[in-house]
């Protein structure tokens, strides 16, 4: 077997708002739309994909690290950007929560923490280099 795409599927209460949030503003490419009777969905890409799967105790330290205390359920999404604090500024500006502001991380990057539409936790990181 081998799998050849990893997809996150959110289900967005305000779709529209989502989709401009993650395909505008983010700037997330549109792959495909489509639609059924009464709804909608578009496939947006997001470069390379990875499942990260973190045990309890280690979401704890990143949580921990980014935000200085626990803070997301389940999952989260990470977005790797050029520039985490600009980043940041621009998906505040479009609606976005920012939990904790970009911190240098004791891997090296800089990460921020928001919460986006359809009650997302999203990590944006800047990877620093050696």
């Amino acid at each position: 077997m081998t799998v050849r795409e990893l997809r996150l599927v959110v289900t967005a209460e305000d779709y529209e708002q989502a989709l401009a949030f993650y395909r505008d503003t983010l700037g997330l490419p549109q792959r495909a739309a489509f639609s059924s009777e009464g709804g909608r969905v578009t496939i947006l890409e997001a470069g390379r994909a990875t499942l990260e799967i973190t045990d309890p105790p280690h979401a704890a330290f990143i949580d921990e690290v980014e935000v200085g205390r626990r803070v997301a359920g389940h999952i989260r999404v990470a977005f790797e950007v050029d520039d985490s604090t600009e980043a940041t500024a621009r998906l505040a500006a479009a609606g976005a929560t920012v939990v904790a502001e970009p911190t240098r991380t004791p891997w090296n990057s800089l990460n921020a923490r928001l919460e986006g539409p359809a009650g997302l936790q999203l990590t944006l990181f800047e990877e620093l280099g050696d």
